[in-house]
């Protein structure tokens, strides 16, 4: 796949990813949800860390983190070029360019989002551009996810044994398009590996 098509694609996977993040910024409170269907909904919540929500300790955790997101994806972006340049196959420099995107994409969440917005609460909708500042400085962002996928919320029938009557949900993480773009990026390399490596063209 080519570079400027490599572009294409991250470009549209960056305008998906803010524009839903900034919809849901300033028309959500924290925490308010919008059932779609049974298993799928939409929550507004902000992550201060990594997946899973994980968080660097200390007041430098999240500056060392967002640092390490900037060196991450420098490298990430060199491994698109690189394969590009060597002209990998497309599903290599395609699933490169969407785990670059969703990548780039919390990142700006991470940088400036604590300075382009104010605070949500489970009160008030954020602003955008607030005439008295950001809730927080600049590298110090909040990462907004919206997204959860439930398949199973209920209660366990009695016959499994051991966990049998006990309640059960099945996926809560909540996440974005950024993240869903690394992670089909990552699952296609693993499926299509033979593909997108294949012996003596390892890029």
């Amino acid at each position: 796949m080519s570079l400027k098509k490599s572009i294409l694609v991250i470009i549209l996977v960056l305008l998906i990813d803010q524009i839903t993040k900034v919809y849901i910024k300033t028309h959500f409170t924290l925490h308010e949800e919008l059932p779609v269907f049974s298993w799928f909904r939409i929550v507004f919540v902000e992550n201060k860390g990594m997946a899973w929500g994980f968080e660097l300790p200390g007041s430098y955790g999240k500056l060392v983190l967002t640092l390490f997101r900037l060196v991450a994806i420098t490298g990430i972006g060199y491994w698109l070029y690189d394969s590009v340049r060597k002209n990998s196959p497309k599903i290599l420099t395609f699933c490169i360019a969407l785990i670059f995107a969703g990548a780039f994409g919390n990142i700006i969440d991470s940088i400036l989002y604590g300075v382009l917005f104010d605070a949500s609460t489970n009160i008030n909708v954020a602003s955008f551009l607030p005439e008295n500042g950001g809730y927080e400085s600049l590298f110090y962002g909040k990462v907004v996810d919206m997204i959860q996928f439930t398949f199973y919320d209920d209660i366990l029938p009695e016959w499994i044994p051991f966990w049998g009557g006990s309640h059960f949900s099945f996926f809560d993480p909540v996440f974005n398009i950024a993240d869903s773009a690394i992670s089909v990026g990552v699952f296609l390399l693993i499926i299509f590996n033979k593909k997108a490596f294949p012996k003596g063209n390892l890029s």
